[in-house]
């Protein structure tokens, strides 16, 4: 097979598509040493573990908490340095949400996290598609999907639960994903809105590792880790779910 081939997009949905995992994860070992259409990386993976990837973002939001926030890019050099290529250490799922930036709530630097967000950190398929890259061809251990407090999405679908609430353009559809957790969330004590977010994080988890076999797959072999969590607008602070 030529280092083209090896480099096809084809390659890497069709490998992930039959249930070839491995394969498709060795297109991702192949990127690091090759120039091809398809790679977006030519430096070194990460070395950290999902635990220490884990750790890693724990340890970054106490900075942010504190105040330690906005770590300064470097200046050009780094910034140059980061045109080859990239290793993020964590894939994160989040919220468009102005106030919930993972750069920020983690305290990282340019090229750390591969972020995906879209309004109530949900996940069609081409955000699917998103995280496989991030895991598979990037070598990211890690996948954080990252809920906050008070989400406007995820009110509008408990509206849209409770009070048959519907919305101009596409935001209905957007909001639609969310609807499961609501009806999860209903029966549980406490705000309904808090609840059913942390409900949308966990089904977005569930959804991930049960539609990609290429993630299943990874954390089966150990190669990578699901993990959740919700922002909490007033204090700055994530809690990480068990």
């Amino acid at each position: 097979m030529t280092m083209s081939s090896l480099l096809s997009r084809r390659y890497l949905l069709h490998a992930a598509a039959c249930g070839c995992a491995a394969a498709a994860l060795g297109v991702g070992a192949t990127l690091a040493g090759g120039r091809g259409a398809f790679a977006a990386t030519y430096a070194e993976k990460t070395t950290l573990t999902a635990a220490q990837a884990l750790d890693r973002l724990k340890g970054g939001n106490a900075a942010f908490v504190k105040g330690g926030a906005c770590v300064p890019v470097g200046g050009p050099e780094a910034i140059a340095r980061l045109a080859s290529g990239q290793a993020p250490f964590a894939v994160v799922v989040a919220c468009s949400d102005s106030r919930t930036p993972p750069e920020h709530l983690f305290d990282a630097r340019l090229g750390e996290l591969f972020v995906i967000r879209v309004a109530g950190n949900t996940v069609d398929d081409t955000a699917l598609g998103s995280i496989e890259y991030g895991v598979g061809v990037l070598g990211a251990p890690l996948v954080l999907v990252l809920g906050h407090s008070e989400c406007g999405a995820v009110a509008a679908a408990v509206s849209m639960v409770t009070e048959k609430a519907r919305f101009p353009g596409s935001i209905n559809t957007m909001v639609e994903p969310i609807l499961p957790a609501v009806l999860r969330a209903q029966g549980m004590t406490g705000d309904l809105v808090a609840n059913a977010v942390r409900e949308n994080v966990e089904l977005v988890l569930d959804h991930v590792g049960q539609s990609s076999v290429l993630i299943s797959d990874a954390v089966r072999a150990g190669k990578a880790r699901l993990a959740g969590g919700v922002y909490d607008l007033k204090t700055g602070e994530v809690g990480f779910l068990s």
